[in-house]
């Protein structure tokens, strides 16, 4: 297993529900996290951990995030892309507004800001990503246009194991089902107490961050309630 000791894992969204316990976990592991939130108020800064402004939906807020981020710590070793949106686009739904934004958020905001840290993932030789993915990106429920999204940010993960396997980056894509988080608050379907809980699903982010090269997990398909497909 790789040691957290001076680690430096960049994870977006990090103010609040999954991206917020993951944060949390990493740094009780012995992480140093460079934490990517649209606004820098809403988390404090602390030992090992440095807020940041990053919001996916606009071109070069990542590379400027990546930037600040070497220039605090002079390294990056992991990216957690955990920033992302869930409006409900069904097929014949009118307008393309909030589909645009969740291409925009779920799918370009990774995909730039993993572009900007690749070469530094690429200097400190056991680099790792995580895109936090959804079982939508695996199977299409009633909201399309968001599986439509996952469906890519799986693609883009093994997209990148594709091309910088050599160099020594490891990738996942995390793919949860219902997740007892602000984004599953209108929710019905489970129960809030019967959903994965955020602070367990943290515990596998860190357990994959820690993960040595011969031993990767391309895909992590997790649910709360059994289904077919699992």
């Amino acid at each position: 297993m790789l040691d957290t000791a001076q680690r430096v894992v960049m994870v977006s969204g990090a103010a609040r529900g999954l991206g917020w316990h993951i944060t949390r976990r990493l740094l009780q592991a012995g992480f140093t996290v460079s934490a990517g939130v649209r606004n820098p108020d809403a988390l404090a800064s602390g030992e090992r951990l440095t807020v940041c402004q990053y919001d996916a939906a606009e071109a070069g807020s990542g590379e400027a995030w990546v930037a600040e981020t070497i220039q605090q710590y002079g390294r990056i070793d992991a990216l957690v892309n955990c920033a992302g949106i869930n409006p409900r686009v069904r097929v014949m739904d009118k307008g393309e507004a909030a589909l645009d934004d969740m291409w925009r958020i779920n799918v370009k905001g990774p995909l730039r800001l993993s572009r900007a840290a690749l070469p530094f993932l690429f200097d400190c030789g056991n680099g790792r990503i995580i895109n936090v993915a959804s079982l939508a990106g695996r199977r299409v429920g009633s909201n399309v246009g968001y599986a439509m999204t996952k469906f890519a940010v799986v693609a883009l993960t093994h997209g990148i194991r594709q091309e910088c396997w050599d160099k020594g980056v490891r990738a996942t894509a995390l793919c949860p089902g219902y997740i007892a988080t602000d984004m599953t608050a209108g929710e019905t379907e489970v129960t809030r107490d019967d959903m994965t809980q955020p602070e367990d699903l943290a515990q596998i982010v860190e357990l994959l961050l820690r993960l040595p090269g011969n031993l990767s997990v391309a895909e992590l398909l997790i649910n709360c309630r059994k289904e077919a497909m699992l």
